[in-house]
């Protein structure tokens, strides 16, 4: 692969190339407690379907959703309304039904590999589309099922094609590899939160006079063998119950006055708002500020790995964990670590007792809880012995959950650089002697 010049392909439109859309059953069938994904625009996020809350539906909806429209492999589903134009493939041996304002789009995979259709629906050239057939209405914008096959993309020779899915995916792929790998060593660190603060397993198993589960006797000892009331119920002796106010830093941030461009033009301080708390760890800004927009507004950086709490909008209650020193704004709480109660404690504590957080909001149109209900939530304080201990097992689990997910944040940079220097032909491929018209990838 190398630069030369410029090289644009012809563009055709998706109907003249073979390329088929499926539309969706206009109706929504009810949720069953186990089934078969049903896929909603919620579920398409960067190119992906992510399925962790999706709805299932029952095995008689399931064959009435796709009787008309059955998802396959490869398939790329468009969203037509909410976040207009998104797009996201359908992964091998998945099973499912599509939702309201979403489609599918086929390719014959005559004039157009059904690969490479996952990426030319993606980047400037394709948002071009988007904008050019956007219906803009009162309430939310939309794409016309009748528009949508109007869509021009680039379409270099099929293994040309072949090639650039090839490229993009192989960086896809790590940054899945990655996204799953992060999820497991979660998952291993919230176990052991769960057993030692939560069931208080270790604690149960001396009582029971077994050793407890996973941990050697050195660690096992460092817990009471018997349990003590408190607020919120049986607690091991010896450890105390408080509240994240009285125990913790807690920081609400704020937004430098838009007015002021000199607060925000070139800034280098990363800033955050609440739609940032959505993703599973924060490693890049919504946006930067100045020095002057920060001695001007009441927000404050906040260090790497504080837990932020979102406390109102469509994000309320969300919680994640910076791995940036950043500042926020007034719809984001920051809670510092210590050293007796550090973040990788409270992180979780938080995200298990966030129920208790939502409880108290308040609002009619937009909920929201408040820095003092965040201040007022309980923690439990177990001993520096146990404390210390837990660090010494997952802190390298959230070390290795950063570096992925700055690993991760690198290499969607260098995909999405390549990807329209890839359509356009300012990149070219190099088409490997083996690859024909007939191959695969």
């Amino acid at each position: 692969m190398g630069s030369n010049k410029v090289q644009h392909y012809p563009m055709r439109e998706l109907r003249n190339v073979g390329v088929q859309l499926l539309d969706c059953e206009h109706r929504t069938p009810k949720p069953a407690p186990s089934g078969f994904p049903y896929v909603a625009i919620p579920n398409i996020q960067d190119g992906r379907l992510v399925l962790s809350d999706v709805r299932l539906i029952s095995q008689e909806d399931y064959e009435s959703w796709t009787r008309r429209t059955k998802p396959q492999a490869q398939d790329i589903i468009l969203t037509r309304r909410g976040r207009v134009g998104d797009t996201a493939f359908v992964p091998a041996g998945l099973k499912c039904a599509i939702g309201q304002n979403l489609v599918i789009l086929r390719s014959s995979g005559e004039q157009i590999d059904q690969r490479y259709l996952r990426w030319a629906l993606r980047g400037p050239l394709y948002q071009e589309q988007v904008r050019k057939y956007l219906n803009v209405g009162a309430i939310f914008d939309s794409l016309n099922c009748a528009d949508i096959p109007k869509f021009e993309i680039p379409v270099p020779p099929m293994p040309i094609q072949r090639s650039i899915a090839r490229i993009l995916s192989s960086l896809d792929d790590k940054i899945e590899l990655n996204q799953r790998l992060n999820m497991t060593l979660q998952a291993v660190a919230q176990a052991v939160f769960k057993s030692w603060f939560v069931d208080f397993d270790p604690v149960q198993a001396k009582i029971n006079k077994s050793l407890p589960a996973g941990i050697d006797d050195k660690t096992a000892a460092l817990f009471p063998a018997s349990f003590e009331d408190s607020s919120i119920g049986k607690v091991p002796k010896g450890w105390s119950v408080s509240s994240i106010g009285a125990e913790l830093q807690t920081v609400l941030g704020g937004t430098p006055s838009r007015s002021e461009s000199s607060y925000w033009s070139n800034g280098t301080i990363p800033w955050i708002n609440s739609g940032k708390v959505n993703e599973f760890r924060i490693i890049e800004p919504s946006e930067y500020i100045t020095e002057d927009g920060l001695k001007n507004s009441v927000t404050r950086p906040l260090p790497e790995r504080t837990t932020v709490v979102a406390i109102t909008g469509a994000t309320v209650g969300q919680v994640s964990l910076l791995e940036i020193s950043s500042c926020t704004n007034q719809s984001v709480v920051g809670i510092l670590g210590s050293n007796d109660i550090p973040s990788e404690f409270i992180y979780f504590w938080v995200k298990y007792y966030i129920d208790d957080l939502i409880a108290w909001q308040t609002g009619g149109a937009q909920q929201h809880i408040n820095k003092n209900n965040v201040n007022d939530l309980t923690i439990l304080c177990p001993s520096a012995e146990v404390i210390s201990a837990y660090l010494k097992i997952v802190r390298p689990l959230f070390d290795m959950i950063k570096q992925r997910s700055f690993e991760s944040r690198m290499l969607t940079a260098m995909r999405d650089t390549l990807l329209p220097k890839l359509l356009s032909g300012q990149v070219r491929v190099k088409i490997p002697e083996t690859i024909s018209d007939k191959g695969t990838t």
